[in-house]
């Protein structure tokens, strides 16, 4: 870790040391990242997780799901500094609500604990953020990215959902349903998480859209899960998607009619776009 002094006549106190944390050899950052992994269950599959996380993180996050397994013992002996936090409640989205809150890093990295993403790629997120992006989000589908897990049919649903956010909310998303993303932590007060299932990942994409918030898409790769069976069922949960996406944009239309009924919009003092 090195530091700097601010030079007289920049604004800042020259007495004042920053320090920067390298994270490659073109890139050193200020901002600390926390790194949020759900559990349940994945005591196989940690030690793969964690080998790939760069050292450099500011915090590492496991949020466990009530495991019955060795998922928390496992998770200390790999990386002793963890912040192991309990779920109270079910599903993917509670657990990572639960695990945002915990979280004192002012970069924000969600990483799923099924040995299915690489967290070398963490460096392509955070360079995207403190490049200007406010949510970092990862696509298999983008240029560079790709995946080993996913089926014809998650295939052709995934990219049916991603077109219907494309054209109701004008996003220009190229995968919808992907867990890997990274964000500054402010926007949590944006975007106000408020689902508990697998459709989460869905509703942050919405809503970071509606917030008017800078998005960049970063090509990511998703491996197949190492040990386990994973909960995802393709029909169940697309429909879950696809509920969330008309929740969303009825919601859209609600704030509409009710911002053009309102006397602030008669006196030029409202607007919503």
């Amino acid at each position: 870790m090195s530091s700097v002094l601010h030079p007289p006549g920049s604004g800042r106190d020259p007495l004042i040391t920053t320090r920067y944390q390298p994270i490659s050899s073109h890139l050193a950052i200020t901002p600390p990242v926390s790194v949020v992994i759900p559990a349940m269950n994945e005591a196989e599959n940690l030690p793969y997780v964690f080998k790939t996380l760069p050292g450099w993180v500011h915090e590492v996050v496991l949020v466990d799901g009530n495991s019955r397994d060795d998922t928390v013992e496992v998770a200390r002996s790999l990386w002793p500094d963890v912040k192991v936090v309990g779920q109270r409640g079910k599903g993917k989205g509670d657990a990572l609500i639960t695990g945002f809150a915990a979280c004192t890093g002012d970069i924000i990295v969600m990483v799923d604990a099924d040995g299915s993403a690489d967290g070398g790629e963490i460096v392509s997120y955070v360079s995207a953020l403190v490049s200007g992006a406010d949510f970092a989000k990862g696509s298999r589908f983008a240029n560079g990215g790709g995946t080993d897990d996913m089926t014809f049919i998650r295939k052709l649903g995934n990219r049916a959902l991603c077109a219907v956010v494309n054209g109701k909310f004008g996003a220009r998303y190229t995968d919808l349903c992907y867990g890997y993303n990274a964000f500054w932590r402010h926007c949590l007060d944006k975007i106000d998480l408020d689902c508990t299932g697998f459709e989460v990942e869905t509703l942050m994409n919405i809503r970071v859209v509606k917030a008017g918030l800078k998005v960049q898409e970063i090509p990511s790769h998703e491996y197949l899960r190492i040990h386990g069976t994973s909960n995802l069922r393709a029909v169940r949960d697309g429909l879950r998607v696809l509920k969330v996406i008309l929740k969303e944009r009825s919601n859209r239309r609600d704030l509409r009619r009710r911002i053009h009924h309102s006397p602030l919009l008669r006196t030029g003092q409202g607007e919503v776009s």
